[in-house]
């Protein structure tokens, strides 16, 4: 067997057993442990984990690949690294007369500083299958200590050397994962396991690839710094109030806890370009001759509880009186804030004049919906006259 290992052997460890099994600290599980795996890489940079990829190479035999690796034992024995420079074919026994079994590929480290078996002192690292128990419904084996499985695989009932063998194809079942140096990179292969430090990063080479562990979850790395989700990925679950994405309408929005919301809500905007007239003394929302009546917008409160609100119009009468225009605010069909001639917009005159103004309405209640509706009048009502209303518009902005 060419499998190597260091620091394993009582005698005979050569300098180049150790020159092929150094490394450093890789990818902790705890302050004192490793997680067992595999290096990455392969020769030409195109896959994630080569080593020990396996494949079959005859009815019952496997060839597995050359590869690096790193075993730890109990958190006292530390961790074994182990280098199978060159590729070594493992054989499986004939399949069962009646039923499926599942066996193991492991590398395996024995050592008699830990294994109590007086008869047979071992230090080494061995490549071994470890043979299932044939079932109905057959569970692979457990792999034991100081192992780390490599593949399953699924020995159908029957098969042998003289029957065409193992269906290679179909029957090995890829456990390996991989390790790093410790503060490196993890190439995500099989199921995520738990980060062991906050700041710790994976790469699961999806759309949105770099994880962080945040303490307590993988969370993509944009999300974690507060970058924005980009629209490629718009469909990941939110991970915190506060965080943005792009949304595949090209507007930026904002997670308030429940919801994907515009990141800038509005503006908010509403107009009438039809003339329409009102004799009344009192405010009203009809004019005569208008199709949109009464015209109005909705809007949502900001977290900053306050907005910007501009509106106007063209207006005329007399020049002896009051054309007014102003607003009233209301929020479920409740008025909060009735249309004021001190807040509102007028004109004496009989020549057309456009009239506009902005002002602030604060004390909101946010994500709350309110609605502006224009009101119109003309002061005094004697002698009888029309005020004319033109082009009239209003448009909300959030304030920060």
């Amino acid at each position: 067997m060419n499998l190597r290992s260091s620091w394993l052997a009582v005698t005979g460890q050569t300098r180049e057993d150790t020159r092929l099994t150094q490394l450093g600290v890789t990818t902790l599980a705890n302050p004192v442990q490793v997680r067992s795996g595999i290096l990455p890489g392969s020769y030409d940079g195109q896959y994630r984990l080569a080593g020990f990829w396996t494949f079959g190479s005859a009815p019952m035999t496997a060839t597995v690949s050359e590869g690096r690796a790193v075993i730890q034992g109990e958190i006292s024995q530390g961790a074994y690294p182990v280098t199978l420079p060159n590729s070594e074919t493992v054989t499986f026994a004939p399949g069962n007369a009646q039923y499926n079994r599942i066996d193991l590929i492991v590398l395996k480290i024995y050592d008699s500083l830990y294994d109590v078996d007086p008869q047979n002192e071992r230090y080494e690292a061995k490549l071994e299958v470890i043979q299932g128990t044939a079932d109905p419904n057959p569970q692979p084996p457990a792999a034991g200590p100081r192992c780390l499985a490599l593949y399953e695989v699924l020995v159908p009932a029957g098969v042998s050397a003289g029957n065409g063998g193992i269906p290679w194809d179909s029957a090995l079942k890829d456990l390996r994962t991989p390790v790093v140096g410790l503060g490196g990179i993890l190439p995500l292969e099989g199921p995520a396991q738990p980060g062991a430090y906050p700041g710790q990063f994976q790469d699961t080479g999806n759309k949105q690839p770099l994880q962080r562990w945040n303490g307590g979850a993988w969370v993509s790395y944009p999300e974690e710094i507060g970058g924005i989700i980009p629209n490629s990925a718009s469909s990941t679950p939110a991970s915190y109030t506060g965080q943005y994405r792009d949304s595949t309408t090209g507007i930026l929005q904002r997670y308030n806890g429940t919801a994907w919301v515009p990141a800038v809500p509005g503006p908010y905007f509403a107009d009438s370009t039809d003339q329409g007239e009102t004799v009344s003394g009192t405010y009203t929302s009809t004019l005569a001759g208008r199709t949109t009546n009464p015209l109005r917008v909705s809007f949502t409160a900001p977290p900053s509880k306050a907005v910007a609100v501009a509106f106007g119009c063209r207006m005329r009468a007399r020049d002896d009186l009051y054309s007014y225009m102003a607003l009233e605010l209301s929020r479920g069909g409740t008025v909060v804030s009735p249309p004021e001639d001190e807040y509102g917009i007028y004109s004496a005159s009989t020549t057309t004049t456009t009239a506009s103004s902005v002002r602030r309405i604060s004390n909101l209640t946010p994500g709350e919906t309110y609605t502006l509706t224009a009101f119109f009048r003309v002061v005094p009502t004697t002698p009888a006259v029309k005020a004319f209303f033109d082009n009239t518009y209003i448009k909300v902005d959030p304030l920060p």
